[in-house]
């Protein structure tokens, strides 16, 4: 799954709100996501900005990644398909 040519599919204003607060606390999270090629992965670090590019948004981890919001799956235990 290239995200790059895969058109960005919106998440839920709740769960953008989640992502918000702990981008405000900046404290670590464990976030599963799929990557570019639809593996399942996960990482823990902190969420520090979330943010629009070119149509589509992010998080930004302290790790140095950033991660389109439609490739997360589930931060902290909070999963985004309940939302």
């Amino acid at each position: 799954m290239n995200h790059s040519s895969t058109p960005y599919s919106p998440i839920s204003c709740a769960f953008h709100d989640l992502l918000e607060a702990l981008a405000t606390v900046r404290r670590p999270a464990v976030i599963r996501y799929r990557d570019h090629d639809g593996a399942a992965q996960q990482v823990t670090a902190t969420i520090t900005d979330v943010f629009s590019r070119e149509r589509a948004e992010f998080v930004s981890l302290s790790s140095g990644e950033a991660l389109r919001l439609d490739q997360l799956v589930e931060v902290n235990g909070d999963k985004l398909s309940d939302y």
